[in-house]
């Protein structure tokens, strides 16, 4: 089934493409409807990366996602890095590739983290015109992901959801919507999760990610280690319901376990895929069907479950931190 706007496959549901994983990928062939690669990860010249992204071309869909592009960063974008990815979007042909809506450097330093955006009517700018500019360079579909924050800006004119919806209409690129992201910063910053998913343009989404956290009490940190909780989960049926198929990703990437735990974690979110697709399907025929989204507030509380929660049968905890940096001009 294509997109209506971006003509991009659904894919099925996939699993990020992992170094302890290649040996068992590349000789069993296990049943996975595609892979995503990280793009730094394979913009070298040659050697065994590049060995084995080939391998697996040979076999399945391959989506690339960035880490690196600095869409949001104060310095012009970087000519060589985007030669570099250029020449890797035509070894793998990906049907789209994404990156992060953040800043990652300054300065000429990497700080090798997803860094915030304010959101503003200046930041807006900014970022429509360089989103736009690597998509015609790249010549294939490009999209931004929303990031996990641990941390909001004093000048931020809108909340993130207006911000990221303005962008991605005006740039005319698509959504790469994280799933758990939402949850992460809806639990930091006090967001109702299920308005943060009802508000973004649904039609622009191009790929779902799913992945693990690390509740430390005061804060979630977006580490990609673990399942998915049960909030997560409920979040992305209700997702289906509102956008039909796309193109989900399952992500592991800290103490990454065997092959065949990110194979359950696909067959389920196989199932919840179906059962929100199923409810968007009664729904259109017009029976009588409880929907998974309409109606559904979700604000994580700091250290008790909320009523939706225990109606639920969820479980979550943990503070959330709301004081003021009056330094940096930024609450966390």
């Amino acid at each position: 089934m294509l997109h209506p706007r971006l003509d991009v496959p659904d894919l099925g549901i996939g699993v990020g493409l992992r170094v302890p994983h290649y040996r068992h990928i590349i000789e069993q062939r296990p049943q996975v409807d595609f892979f995503e690669a990280i793009s730094e990860n394979f913009m070298v010249d040659g050697g065994k990366p590049l060995y084995h992204l080939d391998q697996v071309l040979e076999s399945y869909p391959v989506i690339q996602h960035g880490v690196s592009l600095n869409i949001g960063g104060p310095e012009p974008l970087d000519r060589d890095y985007l030669e570099k990815l250029k020449r890797l979007v035509r070894r793998v042909r990906p049907a789209w590739l994404s990156d992060h809506f953040c800043w990652t450097s300054a300065g000429g330093a990497n700080l090798h983290d997803l860094l915030p955006l304010p959101y503003t009517t200046e930041a807006i700018e900014r970022v429509v015109e360089r989103a736009r500019q690597v998509q015609d360079y790249l010549e294939v579909p490009f999209a931004l992901e929303n990031t996990s924050s641990y941390m909001s800006y004093s000048q931020s004119q809108m909340n993130e959801w207006e911000f990221v919806s303005e962008v991605v209409e005006r740039a005319d690129i698509g959504l790469m919507f994280d799933v758990n992201n939402v949850y992460v910063s809806a639990y930091n910053h006090g967001l109702d999760a299920y308005e943060f998913i009802r508000n973004v343009p649904h039609e622009r989404i191009v790929q779902l990610h799913l992945a693990g956290h690390t509740n430390l009490g005061k804060v979630i940190i977006d580490t990609h280690n673990g399942d998915i909780i049960d909030p997560v989960w409920d979040l992305y049926r209700a997702v289906i319901e509102l956008t039909g198929p796309i193109s989900t990703l399952i992500e592991w990437d800290d103490q990454i376990p065997e092959f065949h735990v990110l194979q359950a974690l696909a067959k389920r979110a196989r199932q919840v895929r179906n059962e929100g697709l199923n409810t968007r399907t009664q729904r259109a025929q017009g029976e009588n069907v409880v929907s998974w989204v309409e109606g559904r507030s979700l604000v994580p509380q700091p250290s008790q479950a909320s009523p939706t929660a225990a109606a639920l049968g969820w479980r979550q905890g943990g503070d959330h931190e709301h004081a003021a940096d009056e330094t940096t001009g930024a609450t966390s």
